[in-house]
């Protein structure tokens, strides 16, 4: 499938006027420029910090700037009263028993259980579904700072061992291992560099097949461009320079390949992808004849999403000639060259979007997202509605793995002031049962959730999401979230450290901009290459509309996006600078004519465009943020964040951001980077740097919003 104590009442809170918050001149570091410009389609690009692309760990210089920004930014911090506050109610919040989905695999089952502020979550085993668990994974020895992580894990089809990843300081690289259930000891078998990656056991448990790319040159690691990536099969037992390439393309080094296996262990099916984008080909192998890799859909022209096969019958949801996607149903044994393809369950007439769907128990579990809430649909195999699946309330749901032949399976459901509860499904007699609840150190009953719609610049409705405490009326200190990109939508769940925010008095707004996946391939593309525009707008409007409409002040607003979202953040504050107090930007993409150079970058030209095309270019330099900061105009307050090891958006973006603004003649308020290092771009980070930098933000946000931060007790 496709992502408690009752609170003591605090004061009521209002936001000063923007004049009424002092900002006292910032003396930053002196950052070298160097005469760095290249002419592009007649335009000469200036690019005066080029300098810090360099990799903080083997240039002196980059890390001597990262230092210097790091002591000026943490100097500040040090000064906000709210911090301490912060980072005390943030430990209480965090420290709540979290669960993972259970895996059912042979006799055991397996799930992922953090006990509160443990680091990285532990992995467990049970024999029973309500038996004692035992650890079977515990990262949390595995480094001094607790900064390696347990990534992916997959069991085996006789639960007997465990496919695991370790990811250390937040990289996106893997090392593949392997694990003995009943001894609790990792085997020999290990795999290096591994990104990007599936893990697909062969259903005999002989080996397992994954992704991989070459060994980077010597110092590239956290640079170098990621192509020409190849499937490949590891023997238990044996050593990675023996395992067997299954499936390359090395005339096309843009493509990606991810693999799995059918749940029968009879077909091994390739996706293969240049970009971000949701276009496939995807190409078979039939196991149990091993016949040569046949390509059965071509053209990276519309998404393909396996829901599972009976036999040679493959059901598939697809957003051909469906833009909110519909599941049909092709034959592998049909000779033709591509498989004829039979509509099973159309497209939703009334403008949902199918999400994605699973065969279990001999049904098809389908998620639906509609005006951004999730629903559960149940049909038979042969496309009739077999009802739905209950859920608790308005929020988000994920899961529903399992088998064809059982009726056992799991999903979660989260909201904005419901922390994720985990179920279990019978699918025989359509009941849920809860499997796993965390209790919380907050009140839920206290906190109001309401759906607005507000128009755009074009006069597009664009819903948003608005939380806060009941008692809290009138204009208060908002914090407005977007992303805005990559068909990714941003869905209702549960976060203890916005909740930090939300209970000094705080509201947050969560805007489903245009390039999300809200409302499907129309909503996306109306936000991406020459229409990225329309992503700024709406995120624009969204702050105009929650100041006409009273819910923060004048002066009341924080912003906050992460990667594209950081791009979304540093955008905005350049073309309406007026509209914002601060501005909290995380592990940007801030460089738009350079991010197709760098380790991910590339897969990006499907939401941005090409640099080296002149339309794509005057596209990308009108708004990049690293090239259009505006001096002679007043910015908000700006806290830049990234990190030593993101080699997802590599931290040069925000370096050279950072260092452009502070260059500029934008005001007093500060215009800081918080440089975190032994991270990454977000996952697998240990929830110590968590709770610092969700402190760090708030208090940061609360100073120049006028939010007044109080103890909690």
């Amino acid at each position: 499938m496709r992502r408690a104590f009752p609170l003591i009442a605090l004061m009521s809170v209002a936001a000063p006027a923007f004049s009424q918050t002092k900002a006292v001149p910032m003396k930053y570091p002196e950052t070298r420029k160097v005469p760095q410009v290249d002419a592009q389609f007649g335009v000469k690009v200036a690019d005066p910090y080029r300098w810090l692309e360099n990799d903080v760990r083997t240039d002196k210089d980059v890390a001597a700037w990262v230092a210097a920004e790091n002591a000026v930014t943490n100097a500040y911090l040090a000064t906000l009263p709210g911090r301490d506050v912060f980072k005390a109610r943030l430990k209480q919040l965090m420290d709540y028993e979290r669960f993972g989905l259970p895996v059912h695999k042979g006799a055991h089952y397996f799930y992922s259980r953090n006990s509160g502020l443990q680091n990285q979550a532990v992995l467990y085993v049970r024999d029973t579904l309500e038996g004692e668990g035992r650890v079977l994974i515990d990262p949390n020895g595995w480094s001094k700072d607790g900064a390696t992580a347990l990534a992916e894990w997959v069991p085996s089809e006789d639960g007997s061992k465990v496919l695991y990843t370790m990811q250390d300081g937040g990289t996106d690289w893997r090392t593949v291992k392997v694990l003995d259930v009943a001894t609790g000891q990792a085997t020999a078998d290990t795999i290096e560099w591994v990104k990007f990656s599936n893990l697909a056991w062969a259903k005999d448990g002989s080996g397992f097949y994954y992704s991989r790319f070459a060994a980077p040159a010597e110092g590239a690691k956290f640079q170098a461009l990621n192509e020409n990536q190849q499937v490949y099969f590891h023997k238990l037992g044996t050593q990675q320079a023996a395992d067997t390439l299954i499936y390359a393309t090395p005339e096309t080094p843009k493509r990606g390949h991810l693999v799995e296996v059918t749940d029968d262990g009879n077909w091994l099916v390739i996706t293969s992808t240049e970009g971000t984008d949701n276009r496939y080909e995807i190409t078979v192998i039939d196991l149990k004849t091993k016949s040569a890799p046949r390509t059965i859909m071509k053209g990276l022209e519309n998404e393909w999403s396996l829901a599972g096969n009976v036999g040679g019958n493959f059901y598939w949801a697809t957003n051909k000639d469906a833009p909110r996607l519909k599941i049909v149903a092709m034959n592998l044994y049909a000779r033709s060259a591509e498989p004829p393809v039979t509509e099973i369950v159309p497209e939703d007439s009334k403008g949902a979007v199918l999400e994605g769907a699973r065969i279990v128990g001999g049904k098809l579990i389908t998620e639906y997202l509609a005006d951004v809430k999730s629903e559960v649909r149940r049909y038979t195999l042969d496309g009739k509605a077999d009802g739905t699946v209950a859920l608790p309330g308005i929020g988000s749901v994920g899961g529903f793995g399992g088998d064809i032949d059982s009726n056992e399976t799991f999903y979660s459901f989260t909201s904005f002031a419901t922390p994720a509860t985990i179920y279990r499904y019978d699918v025989a007699t359509g009941k849920s049962t809860v499997w796993a609840a965390p209790k919380v150190a907050f009140d839920p009953a206290q906190y109001d959730v309401a759906q607005r719609f507000y128009a755009s610049k074009d006069g597009t409705k664009i819903p948003m999401f608005v939380v806060k405490r009941k008692d809290v009326t009138g204009p208060a200190p908002t914090l407005l979230y977007a992303y805005g990109g990559f068909n990714i939508s941003v869905t209702p769940s549960f976060s203890a450290t916005r909740l930090a925010w939300l209970e000094q008095g705080g509201v947050l707004a969560v805007a489903n901009i245009r390039g999300g996946g809200e409302y499907g391939k129309a909503w996306h593309d109306g936000g991406r290459l020459a229409n990225k525009q329309n992503v700024f707008d709406d995120f624009i409007a969204a702050g105009e509309y929650l100041k006409r409409e009273g819910i923060t002040s004048k002066d009341g607003l924080a912003i906050q996006g992460g990667s594209n979202g950081g791009l979304l953040v540093g955008a905005v504050t350049n073309q309406r600078p007026d509209l914002f107090a601060a501005a909290l930007p995380a592990v940007g993409v801030m460089d738009m004519l350079r991010f197709d150079r760098f380790t991910a970058g590339r897969y990006w030209v499907d939401d941005y465009g090409y640099p080296s095309k002149e339309a794509d270019f005057r596209t990308l330099y009108k708004y990049s943020p690293y090239h259009n900061v505006k001096s002679g105009t007043a910015y908000p307050a700006i806290l830049v964040a990234t990190a030593d090891t993101d080699d997802r958006v590599v931290p040069g973006h925000s370096f050279k951001y950072t260092a452009a603004l502070q260059a500029a003649d934008i005001g007093d308020r500060p215009h800081l980077a918080r440089i975190e290092t032994r991270a990454g771009h977000g996952s697998g980070k240990p929830t110590d740097k968590v709770i610092e930098e969700a402190a760090d933000n708030w208090a940061f946000a609360a100073k120049w919003t006028g939010l007044t931060v109080k103890p909690v007790r």
